[in-house]
């Protein structure tokens, strides 16, 4: 093979390789004796038809296999020699005019990863926001939690409904035009009057109606409706109120406690306690991490890959696009995100360059996830598909490495976090959860306070609010970043009015793609199907 560099700009590369006939034809002849024992041809034993038929029977079709393999070989054996760790897949192409028995010329295009000079580790130093559970807190939680499990008794004749009563309810529901739709009619609906459960201003109108009343109501399906023919649509629900509950009082005690399978009231407020600390164990695990990818960002500068970075910016912005149609002025959201186009690109290069980093790191101090680790992830994604796809998802990890690596990815980011955060000196400074969470949606990421080491004059400004849909100072380094093929939607179901159009979701499952493949849509890879809307029960 002949090899011959017609680029080399920063990262960019670009070759032409000649790949000599002969090469091919020896493939080819390889692949007719490989195979010459299991052909059959009339008037032939087995394993005696003549090469030169089996040649002339199969010739065009082993020629095109022996180029594509020859042609994926050489650009293995340009990768190795020339010691190259692409950044993507490299861009291949044969030049025009090859003809069988002829020279084939490929070219060949792609960035490489930087070379990373050995991380500036040796002096992270990192304050440890430190937050105590609050007994108020479990209080609420205590009291959010009774709500929940709260149990409904007839009420008294004549009862007119009030928040928190649950309404039993037949209904029917038609278009603008009076036309009844799939699924719009039932009977025996529960609906607790402020529960949210159902689409916007459908409860609000059953306020004040009693046991045996009829009413019409008109309300409009959200944007987001999953039925395409009620998005954003007005309906008239004709519905007949058939019995009206109230709420039984709950109370807090011991008996309250073992109905949810615990020993006591006391048992219940611990695991409500350890809950809520696991809770703020992650916050200050989110602000230290966040401090430490400023940190590094901050201290080193390479080039990277032109190309990782426009894929993340297109995931960024695809992201963005896909929140703003729910905005209620999506023209409005659109145009702002696209405003701001410029700085989202440089996020989409932080995040590369965190992500090229922390990988540099990992690799350099021997981080890696064992194959028990491994299989935990994989069964864990593959427990989002249905039974009958699992199998499938399963077996496109194991056969496709990059979508293995991103599988592997967040788990790996976690690990040379922690890794680092061994590294790191690390100071406690123990704050509110209130505080906490500003500093985590702040530009400036950082929590006054009277043991924070600043002099802060009596007219210092609130930290200003990061904006909405996602634009934080910290990006998620890209290793981390989850870029994934959403399952195909189930076709729409059964419209009610039914808040999502479904009572209860199941988790949309996702089939995993690599962050940075040009090629990571997988023919192959399994899909699944939201769950048939349910009307929620009482």
């Amino acid at each position: 093979m002949k090899t011959v560099e017609t680029q080399n700009e920063g990262l960019k590369r670009a070759y032409t390789l000649t790949i000599p006939a002969k090469d091919i034809a020896a493939r080819v002849d390889g692949e007719i004796t490989r195979m010459a024992p299991q052909v059959k041809m009339p008037g032939f034993r087995p394993g005696k038809v003549p090469p030169n038929l089996i040649r002339k029977m199969h010739g065009e079709a082993l020629a095109a296999d022996a180029l594509n393999t020859a042609v994926q070989d050489s650009v293995q054996a340009l990768m190795a020699e020339q010691k190259i760790r692409p950044a993507m897949q490299p861009q291949v192409e044969l030049v025009d005019g090859y003809e069988n028995g002829k020279d084939a010329e490929v070219r060949v295009e792609l960035e490489m990863l930087p070379t990373i000079a050995a991380p500036k580790i040796d002096k992270l130093t990192l304050e440890r926001l430190t937050v105590e559970v609050d007994d108020a807190a479990v209080d609420a939680q205590l009291s959010q939690l009774m709500a929940s499990q709260k149990s409904f008794t007839a009420a008294k004749k004549g009862h007119a409904a009030a928040t928190g009563d649950q309404v039993i309810l037949d209904y029917k529901g038609t278009t603008a035009d009076g036309v009844a739709f799939e699924g719009g009619t039932g009977e025996g609906m529960a609906v607790e009057i402020g529960s949210g459960q159902l689409i916007p201003g459908f409860e609000d109108q059953l306020v004040g109606i009693k046991a045996g009343e009829s009413r019409d109501l008109n309300v409009t399906f959200p944007k987001d409706y999953p039925a395409a023919n009620l998005k954003g649509k007005p309906a008239t629900f004709a519905i007949t109120a058939t019995e009206v509950k109230v709420a039984g009082e709950a109370k807090a005690d011991d008996d309250f406690a073992k109905t949810l399978g615990l020993e006591s009231l006391e048992k219940l407020k611990g695991l409500l306690r350890d809950q809520q600390q696991q809770e703020l164990n992650g916050l200050t695990r989110t602000h230290m991490k966040r401090r430490l990818l400023d940190q590094l960002a901050d201290s080193h500068d390479f080039d990277v890959p032109a190309t990782m970075v426009d894929a993340e910016y297109q995931n960024i912005m695809a992201q963005l696009r896909q929140e703003a149609e729910q905005e209620d002025d999506t023209a409005k959201a659109l145009a702002e995100i696209e405003s701001e186009a410029a700085d989202y690109r440089e996020i989409a290069e932080r995040r590369v360059r965190l992500g090229l980093l922390l990988s540099e790191i990992g690799s350099a101090n021997g981080v890696e996830i064992n194959q028990q680790e491994m299989n935990r992830l994989i069964g864990q994604a593959a427990a989002q598909y249905q039974p009958k796809d699992r199998d499938r998802f399963i077996q496109y990890v194991q056969q496709d490495p990059m979508a293995a690596a991103q599988l592997r990815a967040p788990m790996y980011e976690d690990k040379v976090v922690d890794f680092l955060f061994e590294k790191a000196t690390i100071t406690d400074r123990a704050v509110t959860r209130a505080e906490i969470e500003a500093d985590l949606e702040s530009e400036d990421g950082h929590v006054h306070g009277p043991d924070c080491g600043h002099d802060h004059g009596h007219d210092a400004k609130p930290a200003k609010k990061a904006k909405a849909a996602s634009k934080p100072k910290t990006a998620k380094a890209v290793p981390a970043e989850e870029d994934t093929v959403t399952a195909a939607d189930a076709p729409p179901k059964p419209a009610k009015p039914v808040k999502d159009g479904a009572g209860a979701k199941a988790p949309a499952a996702k089939a995993t793609k690599p962050a940075v493949s040009v090629a990571a849509d997988k023919a192959d890879a399994p899909t699944t199907k939201k769950s048939a809307a349910k009307k929620t029960k009482a």
